[in-house]
């Protein structure tokens, strides 16, 4: 006998913003992504913007992870290669596992929209004190891409064979 299909099960997820110039009133985004959530069924619990510096980035994120109230993490910039991009090197040292297919995927579903670039994208993705994060590039496209083609099904208790729901605390 087949188990029977789960239900959708919404989530309380926070949204950082990575960026030196980005201000509520042109974070883009940051709204592409709230909207995507919310359009999901999951709930926005947290939202900021934060300057491109490695410990900003991990108080903010510490603080989240240790945030009852959050399940997931999605951050948006600063995984580049430009002299301030230090989300990797912020975040990455905060996980308890990573999730390595989470950049290998990114970068492969990405070469169809910008080609050889992809291999400047450093996302990565993680699971710390059992909250799932994903860090994506800045651009509105690339929060879409990694939304659209990636994080939704694995944030969605429904998608088959696998998610990571069952990982996340609740």
């Amino acid at each position: 006998m087949s188990k029977p299909a789960a239900a959708f099960e919404p989530l309380a997820l926070a949204v950082l913003t990575v960026s030196d110039t980005r201000t509520p009133d042109n974070d883009t985004s940051g709204d592409l992504l709230v909207q995507r959530l919310q359009e999901a069924g999951h709930q926005l619990q947290a939202r900021q913007i934060v300057k491109d510096d490695i410990y900003q980035l991990r108080k903010v994120v510490s603080e989240w992870i240790a945030d009852e109230r959050i399940q997931g993490i999605l951050t948006t910039g600063g995984t580049g290669f430009s002299g301030r991009d230090s989300t990797p090197e912020a975040l990455g040292v905060l996980f308890d596992k990573h999730i390595e297919g989470f950049g290998e995927l990114f970068r492969q579903v990405s070469v169809e929209d910008i080609g050889s670039s992809t291999i400047q994208s450093r996302c990565l993705a993680g699971l710390a004190n059992r909250t799932v994060i994903f860090c994506l590039p800045g651009s509105n496209n690339a929060c879409a891409t990694g939304w659209d083609r990636i994080i939704r099904d694995q944030l969605d208790a429904r998608h088959r064979p696998c998610n990571f729901v069952a990982q996340i605390r609740r």
